[in-house]
């Protein structure tokens, strides 16, 4: 069918690009662990600064969803112009919140450790990255808007090769500019230490916009971007359609605002019950998310085909892409639901050698069973939604996310307390159990939210 050639045609280049993901981090992990004897430390100093990013960019991702919705529509409809006016509007808000962020980096991270706790000399080495790294801030931003509407304009080989760009180059320049390059006893390129790690970092963001810009201009100068003219520079924050922009993503913020608070939630809930449930946590979510990568792409392959014939007023074939892309992510589910069942203590013990870990977590496994089916499904529809340029909806979705985690959570702990010693031994293990339950019911109401709201959504008027 053509419209399972579509689906794979957009989702395996992002699936491809998005397991280069978990690379980066694995090698700047490796690289700081190989510096000093103090590995522990300078391994802390990066897992600290990169959670800095974390935290501040996931605020921003809007600048890919949005720009990825009304740029499908946009083309759907045929209007070229407008799609290049959409990426003119998202590069001009990357840019001024990338300057902003740099302008008030002191202020970020000063508060930032106000709740973060880490020794002094983590911290040290955690804000020199940080102080490295923000000045990739407009680089990174504007590839968010660059990669959103890529796939908005259904190319998602130009969003790969951007990512893997960046990443590729990241892993490279990382290794060389830490520990240097000698060349038959000849220093080509000197070792800059833990400071190279994040140079390094830096170095890559400015490639990828490189490369996406000769990219961009390649392949969209013609009949796209030499469509623009002085008026729409002039007038590019005037009109419905710039406070239709910046309206979704005030939305779109307060939905990365809530996400942000659940997963936040989950690791500072877990750490109260001690470094080895801490661990368990983290490594259970690490493997959870391993299906993320896969999942995504088809959820940007829905994405930029929903808003394409939204755009195009085409009922039948919006149909056959939400039927369609829901069979092929149900698909990636079902595969690592058997994954998760066989091969799930290897799994652990591909991440951790600690055997006190792998035997505390195998009690968790059955919760990777469910969790595919139900993220599977809300991601799904999260690609489906942001091609349906359906803000408030998926604002919703996560504010009815956060009260059923917060629900759960506290009714079961509340339960817990009244039948449980704090002191029993078996007390954080059932709480991590409640914990964990709290999760699924936080993609369980995305799911049902968005699944009730979808044929409204879906309509075309």
């Amino acid at each position: 069918m053509g419209i399972n050639r579509d689906i794979l045609k957009l989702a395996l280049p992002s699936i491809l690009a998005n397991i280069t993901v978990p690379l980066v981090g694995m090698v700047d992990i490796a690289v700081a662990g190989h510096l000093d004897v103090e590995s522990a430390t300078l391994i802390g100093g990066i897992a600290i600064g990169s959670m800095l990013f974390d935290l501040l960019y996931w605020n921003f991702g809007f600048l890919r969803i949005g720009t990825g919705g009304l740029a499908a529509q946009a083309f759907g409809r045929g209007d070229r112009r407008e799609c290049a006016r959409i990426l003119l509007r998202a590069i001009a808000l990357s840019l001024a919140i990338s300057l902003l962020l740099i302008a008030i980096q002191w202020i970020y991270v000063k508060a930032a450790f106000l709740v973060v706790d880490c020794t002094p000399q983590v911290r040290e080495l955690a804000s020199r990255y940080f102080f490295i790294r923000i000045w990739a801030a407009p680089a990174t931003l504007a590839l968010m808007a660059l990669k959103g509407w890529f796939i908005g304009m259904q190319d998602s080989v130009s969003a790969m090769v951007a990512d893997i760009t960046v990443n590729g180059m990241n892993v490279l320049l990382s290794i060389v500019l830490a520990l240097g390059l000698t060349v038959s006893d000849i220093s080509l390129v000197p070792a800059l230490g833990f400071d190279g790690i994040a140079i390094g970092t830096v170095a890559a963001q400015w490639t990828g916009l490189l490369t996406a810009s000769v990219l961009l201009a390649f392949r969209y100068r013609r009949g796209t971007m030499d469509l623009l003219d002085k008026a729409d520079v002039r007038t590019l924050l005037d009109g419905g359609e710039t406070r239709r922009f910046f309206s979704m993503n005030a939305d779109l913020f307060i939905r990365s605002a809530c996400m942000i608070a659940i997963y936040i939630g989950f690791t500072v809930i877990s750490a109260k019950y001690g470094d080895l449930l801490l661990a368990v946590s983290s490594i259970l979510m690490k493997l959870l998310m391993i299906f993320s990568y896969f999942t995504d792409g088809f959820a940007y392959a829905g994405e930029a085909l929903t808003g394409k014939f939204i755009g195009a007023r085409d009922s039948g074939m919006l149909r056959q892409t939400v039927k369609w892309t829901f069979i092929w992510s149900m698909g990636i589910a079902f595969i690592f639901m058997i994954l998760y069942q066989f091969a799930g203590v290897p799994m652990l013990k591909m991440m951790t050698s600690d055997v006190a870990v792998v035997e505390a977590a195998r009690e968790y496994l059955p919760w990777l069973l469910l969790m595919p089916v139900v993220g599977c499904a809300a991601f799904t529809w999260d690609g489906i939604y942001i091609g349906a340029t359906a803000s408030r909806d998926m604002r919703n979705s996560m504010l009815w996310a956060v009260v059923s985690f917060a629900l759960v959570w506290a009714a079961g702990i509340i339960v817990l307390n009244a039948t449980m010693p704090h002191d029993s031994s078996s007390y954080g293990i059932i709480a991590l159990h409640i914990l964990m339950a709290a999760y699924f019911a936080h993609l369980l109401s995305r799911t049902i939210y968005m699944t009730v709201r979808s044929r409204g959504v879906l309509r075309m008027s």
